[in-house]
């Protein structure tokens, strides 16, 4: 058993407009387009990123006291990506989910396909989303907001994307990476806590 406390999560996936806003970088291969989720981004790159952006939204006034954004955990993306389901996907993966067998080789724009049941787009494919976990077996026992393994180098992501095969989408898949891959089929959404820094 899991338990979570609450947290915000982006409805949709980073787009490479927003992540030019924050940084003044347009690393993205696909594109341009503007509301196409950002790619080759490390997770080095997302953890800037979420800095930056709560510094902003500090000095503009527009952030609750306490709270910072940050990459979600991977149980903070599994239960948002589940949204209160329990199979595998959190419905019909084709409406949902940009994959190998229907995106034409390509990213999408974040939302075109249907949310889930709590309102997130693109949990299921289109890229790939950093979390903020290093990558490592779970606890064995009940735990309240976890956050990783404590050692390891290699970060988890999640979701899929718009090369992969429908089973990479599945929610409860995972994967990990170093925190400087650049890949073109990588990106990430973020999260707002009360409980961590970015």
């Amino acid at each position: 058993t899991v338990k979570l406390s609450g947290y915000y999560l982006g409805a949709t996936e980073v787009t490479q407009e927003q992540y030019y806003n924050i940084t003044g970088e347009s690393p993205s291969l696909h594109g341009p387009g503007a509301n196409l989720p950002v790619e080759k981004v490390s997770w080095e790159d997302a953890v800037a990123f979420c800095k930056k952006l709560t510094e902003q939204e500090k000095a503009a006034g527009r952030l609750p006291s306490g709270y910072a954004y940050v990459l979600p955990t991977e149980a903070e993306w599994e239960n948002a990506c589940r949204a209160g389901t329990t199979g595998d996907y959190a419905g019909d993966l084709d409406a949902m989910g940009w994959y190998n067998k229907n995106s034409g080789s390509k990213t999408h724009k974040v939302g075109g396909k249907r949310a889930n049941a709590w309102g997130f787009y693109d949990m299921h494919g289109n890229v790939w989303e950093w979390c903020w976990d290093r990558y490592g077996d779970y606890d064995a026992g009940d735990t309240e907001n976890p956050e990783g393994a404590d050692s390891g180098s290699a970060r988890v992501v999640r979701g899929g994307s718009w090369s992969g095969l429908a089973s990479d989408c599945r929610s409860a898949f995972r994967f990990r990476l170093p925190p400087d891959a650049r890949l073109n089929n990588q990106g990430f959404r973020v999260a707002l806590s009360s409980r961590r820094e970015p």
